[in-house]
């Protein structure tokens, strides 16, 4: 069913991940969600050598973590890590965890902060990723390969970021892969409901806010980027509808995508599994950089 078909109830169900778990009920999932997430990064902080709260602009959110491997080599993969919590929750103090399996393989993990709302809309979440992307690669201009990975919320900035026309900033950064996980594509649906109260997004920011509306511009910024969609087999059917949809966008024109439908995942553990480094995507991103 088209989500202008569905009343608001059956739309707020369709966009409450946590209603879909298999696992627990809604709440213990967010909370259980929330502490992996946390203790995955104080591993990762533990492991790794890190520079912690980098600015990456002049604003009190605009910083980011990095966790650096213990390598001589300068000729490292870089991967940027952006959070879910629908524009609203979390940030990048429980955003390290992927660095667990990473590090160990010679992978620079960094973690971005940006300002969630209410502080933030969503104009300015879209501006921060984006400077903090062309501020990693003005620090780290040694890198071997520059990749992306977003959560939900985080798996639409980063495919802001994708989509953004370079030109009005000082570089435009080679982006070699993107992993988009169980994310929003087109915020319009979004805007009738709750998730919209702290956004307060009109239709005009919804619509220019959405991937699904930019791959033109995509395919001009991004071309030569292997963008992999992921969604939980245990996602909403409007999560599982608009990953398919997206990646059947970007695959009509002719970009290098693939989509991968996880198996026994939910929207929660599809990107908590990050921390293991026997888990299916942690694989696939490591063969993606070359450091299977």
């Amino acid at each position: 069913m088209h989500w202008t078909e569905m009343d608001r109830d059956e739309l707020e169900r369709q966009l409450s991940p946590s209603r879909w778990s298999h696992r627990m009920s809604a709440d213990d999932v967010v909370k259980a969600h929330a502490n992996a997430l946390k203790e995955g990064t104080e591993r990762a902080r533990a492991l790794a050598q890190t520079l912690l709260n980098v600015p990456y602009g002049e604003g009190d959110g605009e910083k980011l973590d990095v966790y650096i491997p213990r390598t001589d080599s300068l000729d490292v993969p870089l991967v940027i890590y952006i959070h879910g919590g629908y524009w609203q929750f979390l940030s990048k103090e429980e955003s390290g965890f992927m660095a667990v399996p990473l590090v160990d393989k010679g992978v620079v993990v960094v973690a971005v902060g940006y300002d969630i709302a209410p502080k933030g809309n969503m104009d300015l979440m879209v501006s921060q990723v984006r400077r903090s992307v062309v501020s990693v690669v003005q620090q780290y201009s040694h890198i071997s390969g520059l990749y992306l990975c977003g959560h939900s919320a985080g798996a639409h900035l980063a495919a802001m970021v994708l989509s953004t026309d370079w030109s009005q900033y000082s570089i435009a950064p080679q982006i070699k892969g993107a992993f988009l996980v169980s994310g929003l594509y087109d915020l319009l649906p979004i805007q009738s409901t709750y998730i919209n109260e702290p956004l307060k997004m009109t239709e005009e920011v919804a619509i220019r806010n959405s991937p699904s509306t930019l791959v033109p511009q995509l395919k001009l910024s991004s071309s030569s980027c292997h963008v992999v969609v992921a969604v939980a087999e245990n996602d909403s059917q409007e999560f599982r509808k608009q990953s398919q949809e997206y990646y059947k966008a970007l695959e009509a024109s002719g970009l290098n995508v693939t989509m991968e439908d996880v198996p026994n995942t939910d929207h929660f553990n599809i990107i908590e599994q990050l921390v293991d480094g026997d888990y299916h995507l942690t694989k696939l991103l490591l063969k993606m950089m070359g450091r299977s």
